[in-house]
This record gives structure tokens, sequence and C-alpha cells, in this order.
């Protein structure tokens, strides 16, 4: 969380993260204690990525991108998809047999959302929208993961004003649960 870089560079590099930790899930046997573990953090690292998207990332796309509303739209969607399956999985522990099959939703919906991102909104965003546009944004989306929520929340308001409101105090919440319940760290 908080790279560095334009905001292509700081979105990338979260991508990279989440696969990673997919690949972590993938290389333990079903039932292993820690595909929970990884799927908790995969889940808190989504999470914060997708509400400094929704933030900052769509209304850039919005406003420079030609066709942008569409585009932040579709994108919003498959965020809304994967925060639903993301709240399901939330309440599976690891030998439950519904935590497999949700998690491959989740590996398959991220990925596809994830590559979309890449080879499509990316590069038409970098075409459209000055430079130092795209260094301020990477600068406003680090600062929104430091404050953004942990976990899942599909009634919350996606779009601003709203979530850039809400999403401070909600996180304030999560991050206070996560320390408590020591979710996300290995024991």
């Amino acid at each position: 969380m908080g790279h560095g870089g334009n905001v292509i560079d700081e979105l990338m590099t979260d991508h990279r993260e989440v696969e990673e930790l997919f690949g972590r899930i993938d290389g333990l046997a079903p039932g292993d204690k820690d595909r929970k573990l990884y799927a908790d953090q995969v889940t808190m690292e989504l999470v914060r990525h997708s509400v400094a998207e929704e933030a900052y990332l769509y209304p850039a796309v919005r406003k420079h991108v030609p066709g942008g509303d569409a585009l932040a739209d579709q994108e919003i969607g498959d965020h809304a998809r994967a925060e639903r399956l993301m709240k399901d999985l939330e309440g599976c522990d690891a030998g439950d047999p519904e935590f497999d099959r949700l998690m491959t939703m989740l590996m398959t919906e991220i990925r596809s959302h994830l590559a979309d991102e890449e080879q499509n909104l990316f590069p038409r965003l970098r075409a459209s929208c000055p430079p130092e546009a795209l260094d301020a944004l990477g600068d406003k989306v680090r600062q929104a993961k430091k404050v953004a929520p942990t976990r899942p929340h599909p009634s919350t308001p996606s779009t601003p004003p709203a979530n850039k409101l809400l999403a401070p105090g909600v996180g304030m919440v999560d991050r206070l649960r996560d320390t408590l319940t020591g979710r996300g760290k290995k024991d």
C-alpha cells in the first residue's frame, strides 16, 4: 500500500500484489488455514484499492477519457460484483466448501477486471490525461488507501461525494476491528 509514482504505476503495483496473494492461495491445499489468512489480506488490499479508484481514478476517467462515463460505470459494476463475493467469503473458514467456490469466483472476477484496466482503461487514460494530473492522482490514491475501509461494505456509496465522505470513518472502524481481531495477520 502506497508505492509511489503516477496513478497508473501505483495501481499496477497493487495489481501485482493481489496476483501474488492469489498465487499463495492457489499454492496451498484446500482447507489449509493460511488460505483464509491470504483471503483476508487480498480482501483488505482489494477494498482499499477499489475505494481509492472509485474516489479518484474513475472521476478522472469520466473527465479525461472519451466515453469515460460508460467505462467508469463498467468498472464500478465490476467492483460491486467483487465486493459481494468478498462479503460472502468473509463469513467462510478455509475448510468450508463454499470458501473454494467463492475464492475461485473472486479470482476470476478480479483477474478479468485487472486485465481490462491494464489493457483498456490505463492506456486510454495515459493517452488523454496530462502527466502532471496522473502524478497528482497517484498522490490522492495513496492517501485514500491509507484511510480506506479494509472490509467489504456492498451497501456504501461508490461514487463521489458520498464515498469520499464516508470512507475515512468506515475505514477507521475496520482498521480498529482488524487490530482487535488480528485479521490479516499470521498467528
